[in-house]
């Protein structure tokens, strides 16, 4: 399964690359706190208790032609979004570290630049 990370997809977001941002918290939640042009599809909860099913009923919402970023609190919930996109056929990726971790990186936060560092130090 794979993972982007928060500076990449920021890159890849500013050069106007084809991405479907899929943020799966709640509503409410993401419209307080989501990334720009990010979609919402609450399942959250759901998923976090192990049922996919609202989900998978989801999907005819999610385009096929391009990667989705799946999104959630702290990237864990999302794998198993990543993970159902994939055995449907998509090209699906986990946005590392969630909005915690791209809120950490838009505010060059301490906690968030430790983490990187030890990203790289310990493959």
């Amino acid at each position: 399964m794979s993972k982007i990370r928060p500076p990449e997809l920021e890159e890849r977001l500013e050069t106007g690359e084809s991405l479907y941002v899929l943020d799966i918290r709640p509503r409410k939640t993401h419209q307080r706190d989501g990334i720009d042009g990010s979609q919402n599809i609450p399942v959250y909860d759901d998923l976090r208790r192990g049922d996919d099913a609202e989900f998978r009923q989801s999907l005819s919402k999610v385009p096929k032609g391009k990667t989705v970023v799946t999104v959630c609190k702290a990237g864990i919930v999302a794998k198993k979004a990543t993970a159902v996109l994939e055995e449907k056929g998509y090209d699906a990726v986990t946005l590392s570290g969630g909005m915690r971790g791209w809120n950490g990186y838009q505010n060059g936060s301490i906690g968030y630049r430790l983490s990187s560092l030890l990203r790289r130090l310990v493959p």
